[in-house]
């Protein structure tokens, strides 16, 4: 064969091949263009409503809790000292106004727990410091029965039983020779008995009669206060008792020294030199 035939041959089998290509170009720029103008459905972008809870798209950071472990070995904070206060006026019992139970300025050299009776103007003090005192209406001996001197607190007792005196008995015969303690006995709920005298600082079933001049020489307080005394004394403690004659408010400044011997009422024993025959302490008029 001749080459001009070998070439037209070749010529003539190419065209099918060409052609071939071409039809593969335009199919896929038709598919390329179908995608292009005709993109899937895409979802429209919702706008929330002012009702709906805008929620940021960072989370919040929340810390994780500490660990039992941990919790556990925490030191413990010492709570810081409360100011040092003055002390309050407590509860007050139902007497008279000045003869309510409070807390009073009290100039006083005695030493904190001491009980100074001033007779004169039926209080008394339970000193607390060297300037503030707890102030008690009392009702105090009558006319001959009052007495002055220092004694100490021998013992207490709560709702005492009572015993009238021998010489009680003989001006009251009508009086009971023993009363079980209790409401309705003249010595109230507590009782201090100071020494071996027949003195004792004690309640009362009567509290109209503080600040009267009633008793055979004890010092009566109401239930209410006699508790809250009785609380706060200690067995031992001093208690001075001044003489009616001489005694001051507190206002006017320290009350006078009860360290000294004060003269007693006639035929009445001192409050110091007072002894019974007896190994326990007479019994004092309720009365």
């Amino acid at each position: 064969m001749s080459k001009r035939a070998k070439r037209g041959k070749s010529e003539t089998l190419a065209l099918p091949v060409i052609g071939r290509v071409a039809i593969g170009a335009m199919a896929a720029a038709a598919l390329g263009y179908g995608l292009l103008y005709h993109p899937a459905s895409v979802q429209p972008i919702r706008t929330p409503s002012t009702h709906q809870v805008l929620v940021p798209s960072t989370p919040a950071h929340v810390p994780a809790p500490a660990p039992a472990h941990a919790v556990a070995s925490a030191p413990t904070p010492i709570p810081a000292p409360a100011p040092a206060v003055r002390v309050e006026t407590p509860k007050a019992a139902d007497v008279p106004g000045k003869l309510v139970r409070q807390v009073v300025d009290y100039v006083s050299h005695q030493t904190p727990g001491t009980v100074v009776i001033d007779t004169g103007n039926t209080f008394l003090y339970l000193v607390l410091n060297d300037a503030q005192a707890m102030r008690y209406g009392i009702g105090v001996g009558r006319e001959g029965f009052t007495w002055s001197g220092e004694q100490t607190v021998a013992r207490k007792t709560e709702w005492p039983d009572w015993r009238p005196p021998a010489e009680m008995l003989t001006r009251q015969p009508y009086l009971p020779r023993f009363m079980a303690g209790g409401p309705g006995n003249p010595l109230g709920a507590r009782a201090m008995y100071l020494g071996e005298t027949e003195y004792r600082i004690h309640g009362t079933n009567k509290p109209d009669t503080i600040g009267k001049r009633v008793s055979s020489g004890c010092i009566r307080l109401t239930n209410e206060d006699i508790i809250d005394l009785y609380e706060r004394v200690k067995v031992g403690a001093k208690v001075i008792v001044l003489p009616a004659t001489a005694a001051r408010r507190p206002s006017q400044g320290t009350p006078p020294d009860a360290d000294a011997a004060l003269p007693s009422p006639p035929n009445r024993p001192s409050a110091t030199n007072a002894q019974v025959p007896s190994p326990e302490p007479k019994m004092a008029e309720a009365r």
